[in-house]
């Protein structure tokens, strides 16, 4: 679970692996979900200076997202994986038969990431998603292998442009994610939001961020709304928040620049931009009516 990516949970796993007496030879392999390959692979980009990782991904969440793109994390008291590296597995194996022993709640969860990677990038992908979106969600094998090979070849050719995060073109993967991880971190990641429940929901408000300041149309931010919600996708968080503390966190964000709050704002289905300065003001205007919804 989230809450094992902390410094304590790495000590002792790297204690454990180097009194093995591994050589560089010795290869890392990360058999589990997101958390499992974002803190095995932490552990394999510094022990030793780096051992070579092997993904094998066990949730949909992590075959269609965290085991492609080569960062690897833990969290802090202050924020979701700020401690962490750029360092891309050797390989990934995945195998869909893993899936059919999650419960719905895990795939729904790995379907935002899907989402997100189509609202970001592919036009035709979210309108195939529009279409076969429960398929997905039903485990039917075709409709399953392809979200996921889509989603795994946009990822990681966008990745293999900017592998550092340093031209904005990778930052636009992080579509929804400076709410959801904000979400999260306020969740104190204790189980009742998962990391694709928040980036669902942060997918909605950046269509409804992007709707209210005038860079997606009404009906194309009603197409996204409207299939987050047909397919179970979370909506509001499941606890309290207060517009403060939101601020707060998102100002965390590692996108962001000292005096600056970035935030990826959504064009159209498939085209999305990272704008730059966000006015607090608006945004704490914003999040306001946020929380509204939460309540009615």
């Amino acid at each position: 679970g989230e809450q094992s990516k902390t410094l304590p949970v790495y000590q002792r796993m790297a204690d454990e692996i180097l009194s093995a007496r591994p050589d560089r030879h010795a290869a890392i392999v990360a058999l589990g979900g997101g958390v499992v390959g974002d803190i095995a692979g932490f552990a394999a980009a510094t022990v030793l200076r780096g051992l070579p990782f092997i993904q094998m991904p066990t949730t949909l969440l992590a075959q269609v997202d965290s085991a492609v793109g080569g960062k690897v994390g833990i969290n802090t008291a202050q924020g979701k994986n700020l401690l962490g590296a750029f360092y891309p597995p050797a390989a990934v194996f995945i195998d869909t038969e893993f899936l059919a022993t999650l419960p719905p709640r895990e795939i729904r969860a790995g379907y935002a990431e899907i989402v997100k990677t189509a609202l970001a990038y592919d036009a035709d992908f979210f309108s195939w998603l529009e279409k076969n979106g429960q398929d997905v969600l039903g485990h039917k094998p075709s409709a399953l292998s392809h979200a996921i090979l889509n989603s795994c070849r946009i990822k990681s050719a966008i990745v293999s442009e900017d592998p550092f995060e340093t031209t904005g073109l990778r930052a636009i993967l992080n579509l929804g994610h400076t709410f959801g991880h904000a979400l999260e971190s306020l969740g104190g990641y204790d189980g009742r939001l998962l990391h694709g429940e928040a980036v669902a929901i942060g997918l909605g408000w950046a269509a409804r961020f992007s709707r209210a300041h005038g860079n997606l149309s009404a009906a194309d931010g009603e197409r996204v709304l409207r299939h987050l919600k047909d397919c179970g996708l979370m909506q509001r968080p499941p606890f309290d928040w207060s517009v403060d503390d939101m601020l707060a966190s998102m100002r965390g964000d590692k996108k962001n620049a000292p005096d600056k709050l970035r935030l990826i704002v959504l064009d159209a289905p498939g085209r999305a931009h990272l704008e730059d300065s966000v006015d607090l003001k608006t945004l704490s205007a914003f999040l306001l009516s946020m929380k509204g919804q939460s309540h009615e």
